[in-house]
């Protein structure tokens, strides 16, 4: 008895399954090799934006990160980067990510600087096994930044008294409503040294050989073009995303990976706002928000 007719039964049920299968499944059943690519855009930040604004935590970009590392014929990665920087904890759990899923799979990661890769942002650019930029791209700023603002002489001039009761004599560092101690900015400049240290370590492991020889105002805190910092060894070359990967792997498509948003924020809701005074709180959330980005981005001009 021949079994064409099982053949194409088989091929039928197949195919049927294949169209049913959900977004990504049927792209891993349909195509060949694969470069998926992760947007990293945004300042880094614990919090996510109240208006829904592009940022980047490990909480935000992580089932992205799963995503893409788990299709069946990978032939790379690819980080795209557009970060002024942030919270360096974040930027160091996102990276440290990157690697464990490159490392589990034997896969090469590219990371690719746009307008901006700057301190926590090149941190997340060095999780890439090569690193590309435009030639106009701002990286670097290895260094530690802390800003805040002095309001203790806005609360005298008010006639406002700030009343603060703590146990433990160090628990109010760097009250911004009280006069700036010189014990607490030592303090928090030896923090700084800290973090900057494990900055410039990680940079060096990473970019290995090609820093090597380089001096310490590498790790100066400056941003370079991306030409010049082709030229310091921060990154490998100049190039686009599209035509790295279309050079590198010809065969291989080209696949977004987006971040699975939360329903509120596919509708274009931030969350509850519990009445009024969540209306005014959110109000004031949102301009602090908008105030806070265009700070981090306009340190680059943008």
């Amino acid at each position: 008895m021949s079994d064409k007719p099982a053949q194409k039964l088989a091929g039928t049920l197949s195919d049927k399954v294949s169209r049913k299968l959900p977004g990504k499944l049927a792209e891993r059943a349909e195509r060949g090799p694969v470069v998926p690519v992760i947007k990293l855009h945004g300042p880094i930040t614990p919090m996510p934006s109240p208006v829904n604004r592009p940022s980047i935590s490990l909480q935000t970009v992580e089932s992205a990160l799963n995503r893409a590392f788990s299709f069946d014929r990978l032939s790379a990665v690819a980080l795209s980067v557009n970060s002024p920087g942030g919270a360096a904890t974040q930027s160091a759990l996102v990276a440290e990510r990157v690697r464990e899923l490159a490392e589990d799979r034997d896969v090469p990661v590219l990371a690719f600087c746009e307008d901006v890769a700057a301190s926590g942002g090149y941190w997340l650019a060095c999780a890439g096994d090569e690193i590309y930029a435009h030639a106009s791209s701002m990286v670097g700023s290895v260094g530690v930044l802390s800003a805040g603002f002095g309001l203790d002489e806005l609360l005298r001039r008010a006639g406002i008294e700030r009343r603060v009761h703590t146990a433990g004599e160090h628990k109010s560092r760097l009250d911004p409503f009280r006069p700036e101690d010189p014990e607490d900015v030592q303090w928090l400049q030896g923090m700084q040294r800290e973090l900057h240290t494990q900055f410039a370590d990680w940079v060096r492991r990473r970019r290995g050989e090609a820093v090597s020889g380089a001096d310490e105002d590498l790790f100066s805190g400056e941003v370079w073009t991306g030409r010049r910092a082709a030229e310091l060894g921060l990154v490998d070359g100049l190039g686009t995303l599209r035509g790295v990967v279309s050079r590198r792997f010809p065969e291989a498509h080209v696949v977004s990976v987006e971040p699975r948003k939360p329903l509120l924020a596919r509708l274009g809701v931030a969350g509850p706002t519990g009445g009024a005074s969540g209306l005014f709180a959110g109000a004031v959330d949102a301009v602090l928000d908008r105030v806070e980005h265009r700070a981090m981005w306009s340190r680059f001009g943008l």
